[in-house]
């Protein structure tokens, strides 16, 4: 039997150099301890946002699906579009306060007003449709309900009334919770499942980090012929070769953004049509990960890289990462080889490992930078690898 693409698993190699990826509450790099040595990493929350925000020309807000906002302040945002709307300020506020007194984002059993109504206790994330839908229905409601009170039940009713109609939203929650899901403590709002499960990146090798101490030059004070500086300053910088990983369940994307269930995804009676969009949305992803760097101070870092190398497999058995391949962290020097060649071997080993153990499993293809093989895998580049995935997953095999 043919496979089906019910996951997609991407396998990454990037290599920063001095840079501050992802800092911990201390401003310092983010640490792995793992086997032998304590790595640095990159958290998945990290990563994904620069995803979700990046602007070129693969940029998930190019896709046809509405995108979301994640934001402590919806409530606020909401109020203020209900008043364009020609609503009194009052009204507006009152509108508010019954959503959020009515479980709309956050499960607090708490009566607030004023000001504490337009902020949840933490950051939601709610889709562009939901939030027009939102603002419709208390706009119009605004406007046959002038006094307050009869407001409040008016919208009150109506979340009772329509959250089958929220939750039925085409693309409602938005893009961002499609791929990486949203949870909710709202009784109105949906949860939804993660469809892309992202692994927190990390070093092949032992932390290589070091302080940066620099200091301000004050022109003006330099221009009167006196000594000193504006300001003393350090930093901790890190260098380092990142294994990544990302699985794409496609089977539970195709259910985020078409509303079929999951179970059907690949089935006899289920067209193409319906893993179009589906096939797009990993495509760009594909080229998100390769591309786009995650990374704090960048005005002084300039933190850009691509990916060295990148492995994709399609199969449909139960995803299984390559990280154990550096459970020995690698040794920082090599008589004749690069660091990135000794890390993809590395890779290579283990997956020619794992087909002896399990067999051939998936489908693969990857890119490099360097000269080197993989079990059973055709080297192609970045486009080819990005037509290649879409078009699995369009037709529903491997």
């Amino acid at each position: 039997m043919t496979p089906k693409p019910h996951f997609i698993q991407i396998h990454t190699l990037h290599s920063y150099p001095a840079a501050l990826l992802n800092r911990d509450d201390a401003g310092l790099a983010k640490r792995l301890p793992m086997g032998n040595a304590v790595r640095t990493r990159i958290s998945s929350q990290c990563l994904k946002r620069h995803w979700r925000i990046a602007d070129d020309r693969y940029a998930l807000s190019g896709l046809d699906v509405p995108m979301a906002v994640r934001s402590r302040g919806t409530l606020e945002l909401i109020r203020k579009r209900i008043i364009e709307n020609d609503i009194s300020e009052t009204l507006g506020q009152t509108a508010v306060e019954a959503l959020r007194n009515n479980k709309l984002l956050d499960a607090s059993k708490k009566e607030l007003k004023g000001e504490d109504a337009l902020h949840t206790g933490q950051a939601i994330l709610l889709g562009r449709a939901e939030i027009d839908y939102l603002v419709k229905r208390c706009t119009d409601l605004a406007r046959e309900h002038t006094e307050e009170k009869a407001l409040k039940d008016a919208v009150k009713a109506m979340l009772k009334e329509e959250k089958k109609n929220i939750e039925a939203l085409k693309h409602g929650s938005g893009l961002e919770s499609a791929l990486f899901g949203r949870m909710v403590t709202s009784d109105v709002v949906a949860s939804r499942d993660a469809s892309v499960y992202v692994g927190h990146a990390f070093t092949v090798h032992e932390a290589q980090v070091e302080n940066d101490y620099f200091t301000v030059v004050d022109d003006l004070l330099q221009e009167s012929g006196e000594q000193g500086s504006a300001g003393i300053f350090d930093t901790e910088l890190a260098s380092g070769l990142y294994y990544g990983y990302v699985v794409v369940d496609v089977r539970q994307l195709v259910e985020n953004l078409e509303g079929i269930e999951a179970k059907v995804t690949f089935a006899r009676g289920t067209t193409e049509e319906k893993r179009e969009l589906a096939a797009r949305v990993v495509k760009h992803l594909l080229h998100l990960i390769a591309t786009v760097s995650p990374g704090a101070k960048r005005g002084s870092t300039a933190p850009f890289a691509w990916a060295k190398f990148m492995l994709v497999e399609a199969g449909d058995w139960q995803p299984r990462s390559l990280a154990s391949a550096f459970q020995d962290a690698l040794p920082l020097t090599h008589n004749n080889k690069s660091l990135c060649m000794r890390a993809m071997e590395r890779i290579s080993q283990e997956i020619a490992a794992m087909d002896d153990a399990y067999g051939m499993l998936s489908a693969r293809r990857f890119l490099s930078l360097d000269e080197v093989s993989v079990p059973q895998a055709e080297r192609i580049n970045l486009e080819q690898l990005g037509q290649w995935v879409e078009e699995v997953i369009r037709q529903g095999s491997c």
